[in-house]
């Protein structure tokens, strides 16, 4: 019942995250700036997240010192304000099913560094140490397929597009789209890399502050401020900051609110009830969830985006199998060796 309940979950979950690839998308093509996007984005995070931790865990969390503060504050820049806004640039230049698909890579590439770091082990004299080198090697394929072949569009159910208007010939967004994707590709993959790097590095920042919820809320505040000066650097035109009744609006509420708000809740309780492999296998239905909605909403589906991110997928799963089949050998090999010492 536990599982199950866990799954559904998760798949709401999903379906959170392939929704705000496609509104994301939409305000960028509306012409939102992606900085001021980020910093809404955060600061709506903290309304939600601040009240939420300081009603739990205001006599529980510990003293927080300089060190620590500085620590967080590091965290912030480079995890959450310099990954999104680094992300959010490169899908500006590509689609949301690019995005949903390169998401796909971040496990392994939290696994990659958490292989440098010592954290995890790869012993590619075993077969389960092949399949994770496999794993890792599908995933850099993958991108590089997204990144060098788009390939036909897909048909849509919905032919008229609904979350932004077109005003240039096909010929001419073909052109942009051959100019950019590359580098929005690039872009993306270097804001999963930095995501991942934050991810793995969470233990030790965990270890100097172990209030999980205080944790991630402060880093979120810094993230807010450091996200607002970037805007500020970024967009000097103001009128690009106000916000109207439009898609711009609900990309905000939506990734503010749903996904580093809820979100980030749902994802606390699918790996206290199931664990983080679990919660890993579920990332590719985020890809399926985004194809069908860009496919129903007129978006544009690229053959080499469904390919590339089928590639990932694969690699996800070779990663997260071997992984899985190592734990349950070490949970044998524990469980046998109490048994071994009685019969002696």
């Amino acid at each position: 019942m536990g599982t199950r309940v866990a799954f559904v979950v998760a798949l709401i979950l999903r379906f959170i995250y392939g929704g705000m690839h496609i509104v994301a998308k939409g305000a960028f093509d509306e012409g939102m700036s992606t900085s001021v996007f980020v910093f809404y984005r955060h600061a709506t995070a903290i309304l939600f997240m601040v009240p939420v931790a300081f009603v739990l865990e205001r006599k529980t969390a510990p003293a927080l010192s300089y060190k620590v503060s500085l620590k967080l504050f590091v965290h912030a820049f480079f995890g959450i304000s310099g990954s999104i806004n680094v992300y959010s640039i490169g899908l500006s230049y590509a689609s949301a099913t690019s995005s949903s698909a390169i998401s796909n890579v971040l496990p392994v590439v939290a696994f990659f560094f958490a292989v440098l770091l010592r954290i995890e082990s790869l012993n590619v004299k075993t077969f389960q140490g092949t399949v994770k080198l496999t794993g890792i090697v599908l995933c850099l394929a993958g991108v590089i397929e997204l990144a060098f072949y788009q390939g036909p569009e897909l048909k849509s159910f919905n032919h008229h597009r609904l979350l932004h208007h077109i005003s240039n010939s096909h010929a001419e967004v073909t052109a942009h789209t051959v100019r950019n994707w590359l580098l929005g590709i690039f872009l993306m993959t270097l804001g999963t890399i930095f995501w991942a790097l934050w991810t793995v590095l969470q233990g030790p920042m965990l270890d100097a502050y172990p209030s999980k919820l205080l944790n991630t809320t402060l880093q979120m505040v810094f993230a807010t401020t450091q996200s607002f000066f970037i805007a500020l650097a970024v967009e000097r035109d103001f009128s690009r900051w106000k916000l109207k009744l439009d898609i711009s609006l609900i990309a905000v509420l939506y990734s503010g609110i749903l996904v580093s708000g809820i979100g980030y809740y749902m994802q606390v309780w699918v790996i206290d009830k199931s664990g983080p492999v679990f919660l890993a296998m579920t990332m590719p239905i985020t890809l399926l969830v985004t194809i069908v909605l860009s496919s129903f909403l007129g978006e544009a589906v690229t053959l080499g985006s469904v390919l590339g991110g089928t590639t990932m997928v694969g690699g996800l799963y070779c990663v997260l199998w071997a992984k899985r089949t190592e734990q349950v050998d070490v949970t044998k090999d524990e469980t046998a060796a109490p048994v071994q010492a009685t019969q002696v």
